[in-house]
């Protein structure tokens, strides 16, 4: 028997449903790393004998957490665990950081890297002039090989005077130039996959997705950094940490 399963066997002297506490135990299980990224689990048929329930308890939790993402079936090979990055946002820390220290290799596919002009909304947001000369980035951001995000930055030229020489890192690019983000805001909303971005993130046309706009500031309070990202609503998680 698979040691990781005694301790999710259900209790059934509660009232929840047997099949919603497995599948809370399994989603625990997963988030503690029981499980890696793209390891199987166990199927439905061995979660039934081994945990000691019905076939049809083990197939409703098992379906739950494919809703919800954290597992993923493929046709004839079984049941397996989804690929995904929890990203708190009390803290702020870059793709490349954020990766690294749950184990992922990061990586980057850059698109662009180029010198322009500032928009109105842009200008509006970096707080500089219209026509104001911008530094221009766009890239893949990937996990381990898998294509996780979408990434679009704009900076003021004179904090990234020369565009192509950003490495993985933007952070730690700006850091070695002086111009360090410490803190950031960011708003979160869920949008439809257009054409294009779809087609960079390997996900149809309009599936849904998380659009992430950030605006980082230096220690003196200027705005240095707008990001607008794209996020695979497969594989990202937002997670704040609440306290009482």
């Amino acid at each position: 028997m698979d040691n990781r399963l005694i301790t999710l066997k259900p209790d059934e002297s509660l009232a929840t449903p047997l099949y919603l506490q497995l599948a809370r135990s399994l989603s625990l299980a997963i988030s503690a790393g029981w499980w890696r990224p793209n390891e199987a689990l166990p199927s439905e048929r061995n979660l039934s004998d081994e945990i000691g329930v019905s076939r049809v308890t083990a197939r409703k939790a098992l379906d739950l957490l494919f809703e919800q993402g954290l597992i993923r079936r493929r046709q004839g090979s079984g049941t397996f665990i989804s690929q995904r990055m929890e990203q708190p946002l009390s803290r702020l820390t870059g793709f490349t950081e954020t990766l690294t220290e749950k184990g992922y290799t990061p990586s980057t596919v850059w698109l662009s890297r180029e010198a322009g002009v500032a928009n109105h909304e842009e200008a509006v947001r970096l707080g500089i002039e219209p026509l104001a000369p911008v530094a221009r980035l766009k890239r893949q951001r990937l996990a381990d090989g898998v294509v996780m995000a979408i990434e679009h930055s704009t900076l003021p030229l004179d904090c990234l005077p020369e565009p192509a020489g950003v490495g993985d890192s933007l952070y730690a690019h700006l850091d070695a130039l002086g111009h360090a983000v410490v803190r950031a805001r960011q708003h979160i909303r869920a949008v439809n996959a257009p054409e294009h971005i779809a087609r960079l993130a390997q996900v149809p046309v309009g599936d849904a997705m998380m659009l992430v706009t950030r605006v980082g500031y230096t220690a003196d309070d200027r705005a240095v950094e707008l990001t607008v990202t794209y996020c695979r609503n497969d594989y990202y998680d937002f997670v704040v940490e609440l306290t009482r």
